[in-house]
């Protein structure tokens, strides 16, 4: 967990549920095979600039896939060569997750590259891209300047709105922006949905000469996954999904919640923070920098904390920004969890935490020499994620309405609530709707899909993974028992060889299997901060 920055509303590597919309009436099933035939697009990879080792290209494919004679855009696309080309099996697309800036292939790619296991690394071309209006793919940008963006963002609260002031200046604020968008980049905004996605991810298939999909997808990475595996069933040749979203939840309004609390990511964080807090109790104050000797110590002085901050703020960390960083710094175990206990501890001692990242996610690193640099602006960017969620999760449409599912939240979670109910609210005025999303069916015949969930994941709660390995019906999921978002943030060699054996054979491994992390929470000194 490092210090906040200003507004947020924007995810760090990975953040698995949604921001999201009204929806429109589902495409069916078979809309792409009613495409018209659409020309496979040239690579023309090149060494990129800033990533050594790695291969860079554009691609070129249609805005609509139903008008493929008419405007077109840029998807920018990164690779890394099999280690061992004799013994080559194809390509594995990997998507990182988000949706929207989260999403950036182009950059996550180099940094989680290591991650992979040796065998796939071996046997594999490991491929990914920048999404369709994400990144330096042709990309929403609703600010003409880093000076209008600063200007628009000093009226939004850190970390969420707290009374009915900020409540009012955050839903005015997104409002505006939604107006910026439908202004500025009006036809993108109705062809950036998951499906478009699934078909840009098909055409990548074909131009890298694979017959099937071979495919590792994290956290939102998991829907589109999903996706793919419905409209295209018998295109698919392996499928990892690491971290899931439940495909129902996010695509029906069914309760009548914001996305995230119908995918219950507050209750994961809720459930996930107190097993911080209580394994931070339990240990020392070398492991553990936030111990107060017990568990229920160690919760009260995180309330007592919490209550502090309310009323006085530490610079710019306030409650509700100190609270948007917890859940994110719940993400990593290792390091994460011990840099998130030396952060709370400085703030409980009247220290400021030491600068950084706003959210104590991982980030993956700028690479300015990749695709569509020279189009890459000098602000953080919001819009991307909201054009992807918004345009086909359904989201109560009354920004007066929020006030209310978040105390009906808190009820069940405590604080992340104001986290993760005014997350998706930027989409209650949100001006567009996809042009053609999937919303179902999502057991669609393909070859077995291998799921992975962690039993206490703080943004995809491990029942999400059991409603996904349910509603693909052809799936078999793995349980890590451990924390953290997604075994390839946080590994575990019992999953690796599985997914190693499943990617390389097709085999599944048995039925009720178990795995570990490799990494347990404050089981070694703490290094020490900064």
């Amino acid at each position: 967990m490092s210090a906040p920055r200003k507004g947020l509303w924007w995810k760090g590597v990975a953040v698995a549920a949604a921001v999201a919309c009204a929806v429109p009436a589902s495409a069916p099933a078979s809309a792409a095979r009613r495409s018209a035939p659409v020309t496979v697009p040239p690579l023309a990879w090149r060494p990129c600039a800033d990533a050594p080792g790695f291969s860079c290209a554009t691609a070129r494919v249609p805005l609509d896939h139903l008008r493929p004679d008419g405007r077109t855009i840029e998807l920018a696309v990164i690779k890394r060569r099999a280690t061992d080309p004799d013994r080559r099996v194809g390509s594995l697309f990997f998507n990182p997750g988000g949706p929207g800036n989260a999403a950036a292939g182009t950059a996550a790619l180099p940094a989680a590259y290591g991650l992979f296991p040796r065998e796939l690394r071996e046997r594999f071309d490991i491929v990914s891209w920048d999404p369709r209006g994400v990144g330096r793919s042709t990309a929403v940008r609703c600010f003409r300047s880093a000076e209008e963006f600063t200007a628009w963002a000093e009226r939004v609260p850190d970390g969420f709105p707290v009374g009915a002031r900020e409540q009012k200046a955050w839903t005015s604020a997104f409002a505006e922006l939604g107006r910026l968008c439908e202004r500025r980049a009006p036809a993108l905004l109705r062809h950036v949905s998951t499906a478009d996605t699934a078909r840009d991810l098909d055409l990548l298939r074909r131009a890298v000469g694979d017959r099937k999909l071979s495919y590792l997808g994290v956290s939102y990475g998991t829907f589109l996954g999903a996706t793919y595996a419905n409209l295209f069933p018998r295109k698919v040749r392996a499928m990892v999904l690491d971290g899931n979203v439940d495909p129902v939840r996010w695509v029906r309004m069914n309760p009548e919640l914001p996305t995230e609390l119908r995918q219950t990511a507050d209750t994961g964080s809720a459930r996930t923070l107190s097993r911080f807090l209580e394994l931070c109790g339990r240990t020392t104050r070398d492991r553990c920098a936030f111990s107060a000797g017990t568990p229920q110590a160690t919760r009260d002085k995180y309330e007592e904390l919490l209550r502090r901050l309310r009323e006085r703020p530490r610079g710019e960390w306030t409650y509700a920004a100190t609270v948007a960083a917890v859940v994110n710094g719940l993400y990593v175990v290792d390091p994460g969890w011990s840099e998130l206990a030396q952060n709370l501890q400085a703030l409980w001692e009247g220290r400021t935490p030491p600068s950084g990242d706003s959210d104590g996610a991982p980030r993956a690193p700028r690479l300015p020499g990749l695709p569509g640099a020279d189009r890459e602006p000098s602000y953080p960017e919001v819009e991307p994620p909201l054009a992807v969620e918004c345009s086909e999760s359904p989201n109560p449409r009354d920004p007066s309405l929020y006030p209310r599912f978040e105390r009906y939240a808190r009820a069940r979670s405590g604080d992340v609530a104001g986290y993760w109910t005014w997350l998706p609210e930027p989409c209650a005025t949100w001006p567009a709707r996809a042009a053609r999303p999937y919303t179902g069916p999502w057991n669609r015949s393909t070859v077995p899909v291998l799921t992975v969930n962690t039993t206490h994941d703080p943004a995809t709660p491990y029942p999400a993974g059991v409603a996904m390995t349910r509603h693909l019906g052809n799936a078999r999921l793995i349980t890590v028992r451990g924390y953290g978002h997604t075994t390839l943030l946080n590994p575990s060699t019992c999953v690796g060889r599985h997914e190693v054996r499943y990617v390389l054979t097709g085999a599944l491994p048995p039925r009720g299997t178990v795995c570990r992390q490799d990494a347990r929470p404050f089981t070694s000194s703490a290094p020490a901060p900064g």
